[in-house]
């Protein structure tokens, strides 16, 4: 694995402790129209200056609206179950000096410190059109770490809103576990999935399962806001490890610990690959004219020495015209290498260094959308199953979100040295 210089980490003591790190899967490096304030393709949880989490306290039962509505305007934290039009239970929350919340969401207002919307397949759209039509939760989870090491993370469904409360709805999924506590579901549920192996080369996808309001771990339900609870999975937690994916229906993100981002690949590292690459002089086979990744920050626009590539063979050329044949697809040609036929496209770096699962030179592109990674990078990410909609998994890529097709999802590409 690569470590980075010393000299981009200071030394810890000057530093805040950071727990971790927040990747919208769909963006390569950055939103579409940039990053701006708390809305951004990235976002990193660091040590408060001081503890702001909260943690259970004492439960109401209570039989009249009024007097649930006394108790959530009281300032303090508040979760209410709405059991039926006669009877709410209301669990009051406490300061917990040994934890700090974060709180994510697609509602912009104070308590949510990082805003997420609908990621869109392809990333190059201005999504701002969809927000209305967002199946992602307003306030849609916490996640919740100790201010002690091992600086654990715990994810929870759901977040309070400006008044300190999360209200579920007599329509949402709830129920009082054994123990006596109210638990529940939100409309769409948060679904988390950690991967076997933690994130390094060797990682399998592990199985996706629902988290509660209050952190326990379900099976799915059999659509995504079906009434339904699945069944309690007692042997799993709602720890989040280097690797775990969180998604909140609309948007899937990527958990990385401050430990697994200092043994990833950085901007810089990225970089230098792309410089490499290029000075091996790449040439297309048969116009002969060397071809060259375009720089991480002109990764929108396509460029005369552009590398394309078919995705059915793999083999890199320039931009040409020829090869389309009458009997396929519009953007079907056919290589003139080998004679394949299947798509052709502009290859683009994959720029997002914590989707990286090594530091790997970038020898494989995403089908059918050219995204380029390392080989074990885009084998991690081809075997996992992303939500999509209602109750559909697929494979994507991490860059755009693209739904990935093909034999393998990904292809190993063919360069062609300089012939001088």
């Amino acid at each position: 694995m690569f470590s980075p210089g010393q000299e981009e980490h200071c030394a810890p003591n000057k530093e805040p402790v950071k727990y971790g790190e927040l990747v919208v899967l769909g963006y390569n490096g950055a939103l579409p129209n940039g990053d701006r304030g708390r809305r951004k393709s990235r976002f990193a949880l660091y040590k408060r200056p001081k503890a702001n989490g909260v943690r259970p306290s004492t439960v109401h039962v209570i039989s009249t609206p009024q007097a649930s509505k006394a108790i959530s305007c009281k300032g303090q934290h508040s979760i209410s179950y709405t059991l039926s039009r006669n009877q709410t239970v209301v669990v009051e929350y406490t300061h917990d000096k040994d934890t700090d919340m974060f709180q994510v969401g697609r509602s912009t207002e104070s308590p949510i410190d990082f805003v997420v919307t609908d990621t869109i397949s392809g990333s190059q759209n201005n999504d701002e059109a969809q927000i209305t039509q967002s199946t992602i939760s307003r306030f849609a989870c916490r996640i919740v770490c100790d201010r002690n090491e091992p600086y654990t993370a715990r994810i929870f469904a759901a977040g309070f809103d400006s008044s300190k409360n999360i209200f579920l709805g007599e329509k949402a999924a709830k129920w009082k576990n054994p123990d006596g506590h109210m638990d529940g579901l939100t409309t769409n549920g948060v679904l988390v999935m950690h991967p076997r192996g933690g994130f390094t080369e060797e990682s399998q996808p592990g199985v996706w399962r629902e988290i509660s309001v209050c952190g326990d771990v379900y099976t799915l339900r059999e659509t995504r806001s079906a009434q339904q609870r699945g069944k309690l999975v007692e042997s799993e937690t709602n720890v989040l490890q280097d690797g775990s994916l969180i998604d909140l229906c609309g948007a899937t993100l990527l958990w990385r610990t401050a430990d697994g981002l200092f043994h990833t690949p950085t901007q810089k590292h990225i970089e230098a690959l792309r410089q490499e690459i290029n000075a091996a002089r790449p040439q297309c086979p048969v116009g002969l004219n060397t071809l060259a990744f375009p720089s991480i920050n002109r990764k929108e626009v396509v460029e005369e020495k552009q590398p394309w590539a078919y995705l059915s063979c793999g083999h890199v050329h320039g931009y040409h015209n020829w090869g389309h044949r009458s009997d396929t697809e519009a953007n079907e040609r056919e290589c003139p290498m080998c004679r394949t036929v299947g798509p052709y496209v502009p290859l683009w770096l994959g720029c997002e260094a914590g989707f990286y699962v090594d530091a790997g030179p970038p020898t494989h592109a995403f089908t059918p959308c050219g995204h380029v990674c390392s080989e074990k990078s885009a084998k991690y990410w081809s075997q996992i199953p992303l939500p999509h909609g209602t109750h559909a998994f697929h494979a994507a890529c991490p860059f755009c979100a693209t739904q990935l097709v093909g034999e393998q999802n990904c292809i190993k590409l063919i360069f062609q040295g300089p012939v001088d």
